[in-house]
């Protein structure tokens, strides 16, 4: 307020002495002018004072901001390079196949020709006689053994590729760790542990890939024990029909004579 007052007299001051020569001279209301200019001047001096309080403020919250990115880093400028590979090993299709699948793509043939590369000896779908005559393989009976070997060999399929991918990812997951260890600030920390947990998680992955792959192959094997179990039965239960049917058909074709046999008198 008091600068008001002052900044005031000093224009009415300067007005008075301007307007020395002019003849008529309304001191009320040029006082009443100045009074309101005064007023304005000072408004706008108190509005650049609050924005200069909120540059102070905002340039403040700035530097607060960059001493936090010193301490913590920015997360959008830390790069992995663990991080690509994680992802296209989660991309990456699994080699296994499940039962269904297997199950739907038996061929019997393939167990007639079936060595294990070079492990067993492939009997061939057709054999010879003695006599040379050249018969071929029924394919039922072998259906059940294509099964076993179709799951065996998806069992090595998923293996070979898990162990590959096993290496792979436990050199990933050193090279993380490495990295970890010269981390220097909060987000790389925070990133790193992030991959890291991705790269064990996939990891463990492997193994549920080969216990299932192994799954597959147990169920197919308890499968054909039970389908084996079940023809013994069926079998049994046939033959035994059978032989009862062939005893009454024996009995009532070979009657046993319950008269005494008469000889011709001499």
């Amino acid at each position: 307020m008091k600068k008001l007052i002052a900044l005031a007299l000093v224009t009415v001051s300067i007005s008075l002495t301007a307007r020395a020569q002019m003849i008529v001279y309304d001191l009320t209301s040029n006082i009443q002018e100045i009074v309101s200019q005064a007023a304005n001047i000072a408004k706008y001096i108190q509005m650049i004072e609050n924005q200069v309080q909120q540059i102070e403020t905002l340039t403040d919250q700035l530097d607060e901001f960059k001493h936090y990115e010193d301490l913590f880093g920015n997360p959008q400028s830390v790069a992995l390079s663990t991080a690509s590979s994680l992802l296209d090993d989660l991309k990456k299709t699994e080699v296994g196949q499940t039962l269904t699948t297997l199950e739907g793509s038996i061929k019997t043939s393939d167990a007639m020709l079936y060595n294990a590369n070079g492990l067993f000896q492939s009997i061939g779908t057709t054999f010879t006689t003695p006599d040379g005559q050249i018969v071929t393989r029924p394919d039922a009976p072998f259906k059940p053994i294509a099964a076993i070997q179709k799951t065996t060999d998806n069992y090595l399929s998923v293996s070979t590729d898990a162990a590959a991918r096993r290496k792979a990812l436990k050199d990933q997951i050193a090279s993380t760790t490495e990295q970890l260890k010269s981390a220097s600030t909060d987000a790389e920390v925070q990133k790193l542990q992030g991959v890291l947990t991705g790269l064990s998680a996939a990891l463990n992955n492997t193994d549920y890939e080969i216990n299932q792959a192994t799954s597959s192959a147990l169920v197919q094997d308890i499968a054909n024990r039970n389908d084996a179990q079940r023809q013994v039965e069926a079998q049994q239960q046939q033959q035994h029909a059978e032989f009862t049917e062939a005893i009454q058909k024996y009995g009532q074709t070979f009657r046993l004579m319950n008269a005494p046999t008469a000889f011709p008198a001499p």
